[in-house]
C-alpha cells in the first residue's frame, strides 16, 4: 500500500517526533549546563578551537546549549511553533536535514567571520526554520506576513542588541532559504515522489559538501583578509 505524501514529497506524519526530540535535547543540554558549568567552554562554538584544535563536534554540540533561561525559552518556543508546522509539511527526514544544516551553517559563518568568539544556542537552526517556513508557506499559498514580521524583528534584535551572534543567525537564515527553496520548488512540474526525493537528497548533500569545503578551506582565504 502506498503511503500518503505531502506536497513536498515527505511522508504524512501523525506526530512531529523530531521536533519533540530536539526540544528534549536542548532541555537536557540546559540541565547539564547547570550541573557542569564548564560544559560551555568545552562544547561551545569557537572557530579557532574548531579549525586549529580539531574540535569539530562544537559545530553542532553548541546548538544544544543556551546562554540563559530566556534564551532557552525563546528558541524552544520558536522550535515548537515552527517545527510542528514544518515537520508536518516536510516529513521527518527533510525537517531533520533542514535543522541540522541550519545549525551547521550558523556555525560555519561564525567560524569564518568571528573565529575568536565563543557562542552557544540553537539560533542558527531556528533562523533556518524561519527562512524555510516563509518559502514553503508561500509555496502552499499561505499568508506569511506574520512570519516575515517576526523575521524582520528578530533580525533587528540581532544587530541592535549586544552579545548576540549575528553570524549564527545569518548563516542559519541563508540555509533556511536555500534548503527550503529546494524542498518547496524542486523539481519543477509534476513528478513522482521517488524522483522528488532523489532531487532533494542530492541537493541537500551538495549543500552539505559546500559547507564542508567552506569549513576546511575557507579560513585559509577568509581569515587573512579579515585580519585574523
Amino acid at each position: 500500500m502506498r503511503q500518503a505524501r505531502t506536497v513536498f514529497g515527505g511522508r504524512v506524519i501523525e506526530k512531529p517526533y523530531v521536533t519533540w526530540t530536539l526540544l528534549g535535547l536542548i532541555a537536557v543540554g540546559f540541565v547539564l549546563q547547570q550541573l557542569m558549568p564548564g560544559i560551555v567552554s568545552d562544547l561551545g562554538m569557537h572557530g579557532y578551537w574548531v579549525y586549529l584544535g580539531g574540535d569539530w563536534y562544537r559545530l553542532i554540540a553548541s546548538a544544544f546549549l543556551h546562554g540563559g533561561i530566556f534564551h532557552l525559552l525563546f528558541n524552544g518556543y520558536a522550535l515548537f511553533l515552527l517545527g510542528n508546522a514544518l515537520e508536518r509539511w516536510l516529513g521527518h527526514g527533510r525537517f531533520l536535514a533542514l535543522w541540522l544544516l541550519g545549525a551547521l551553517s550558523g556555525s560555519a559563518l561564525s567560524l569564518l567571520a568571528a573565529p575568536g568568539q565563543l557562542s552557544i544556542g540553537a539560533s542558527g537552526a531556528i533562523f533556518a526554520l524561519f527562512g524555510a517556513a516563509f518559502v514553503t508557506g508561500r509555496r502552499l499559498g499561505l499568508d506569511m506576513r506574520m512570519i516575515l514580521v517576526l523575521l524582520v524583528v528578530n533580525l533587528g534584535i540581532t544587530f541592535l542588541v549586544p552579545n548576540i551572534s549575528w553570524t549564527a543567525h545569518i548563516g542559519g537564515l541563508v540555509a533556511g532559504f536555500a534548503v527550503g527553496a529546494v524542498f518547496a520548488l524542486l523539481p519543477r512540474g509534476r513528478t513522482d515522489h521517488c524522483r522528488r526525493t532523489l532531487v532533494h537528497t542530492s541537493m541537500t548533500a551538495a549543500y552539505a559538501v559546500l559547507l564542508a569545503a567552506l569549513l576546511i578551506g575557507g579560513p585559509v582565504l577568509v581569515w587573512p583578509a579579515l585580519g585574523f
